[in-house]
């Protein structure tokens, strides 16, 4: 079993991770093995609903979006870490979620549904518990359960030495790697013992907006 480590930061070895390596140590040391995925630091788009993902399944726009969908149902479950930009995630994180779960959602891939997923948070002070809000809504309507820590997923300075020093923030993210993996062993013995996932309904759309 496996999980992805996504690190939304413009900085590829910053302080998002350090958090992120931190979990992924905490995997490992339970058994189970862990790769890092980078978003990189060029601009992303938004979302532009085109709907040619329900054609393709993948994205009209090529970056790393549709290199990360490319690869993303062969891991069992995800942790998506961004730094603090104004009380929000980065805006290039932004993008890349809200453009990966519509192109999947749209393209019927199923890449995500029911694998556990967590969120982490880096920032050198506040807009913490506000981003760990806003990621948490996208594997809600992913139907991916949310792995949580003995705190909210966060770690707090601006160098990746001031991060190790949070030692709450740093048992926080080892602790969430330790949960995240027994979510994982307890899906194997699920299956091992003949428990699956409940059959996939077609979606059904309500409007608020009645003639």
């Amino acid at each position: 079993m496996k999980v992805m480590l996504v690190n939304g930061s413009p900085h590829k070895d910053g302080c998002t991770y350090t958090a992120l390596q931190t979990v992924g140590e905490a995997l490992r040391s339970s058994g189970i093995s862990y790769d890092n995925f980078w978003i990189g630091n060029r601009a992303i788009s938004g979302c532009i609903a085109c709907k040619s993902c329900v054609k393709t399944g993948v994205c009209v726009f090529k970056d790393s979006v549709n290199d990360f969908l490319a690869i993303a149902g062969e891991y069992d479950g995800f942790v998506f870490g961004t730094p603090v930009h104004y009380a929000a995630a980065s805006g290039a994180m932004t993008s890349f979620m809200d453009r990966v779960f519509y192109a999947d959602l749209n393209g019927g891939g199923d890449r995500f549904r029911l694998k556990p997923a967590a969120a982490v948070i880096s920032a050198r002070r506040a807009g913490t518990t506000a981003t760990w809000d806003q990621l948490n809504k996208y594997f809600g309507l992913m139907q991916m359960p949310i792995v949580t820590s003995r705190y909210w997923n966060m770690v707090h300075g601006t160098t990746p030495e001031e991060v190790i020093k949070d030692e709450e923030g740093i048992q926080t993210m080892r602790i969430l790697g330790k949960n995240m993996a027994y979510l994982l062993r307890c899906k194997e013995i699920a299956r091992e013992r003949g428990f699956f996932p409940p059959q996939k309904e077609s979606n059904i759309y309500t409007n608020f907006i009645r003639e």
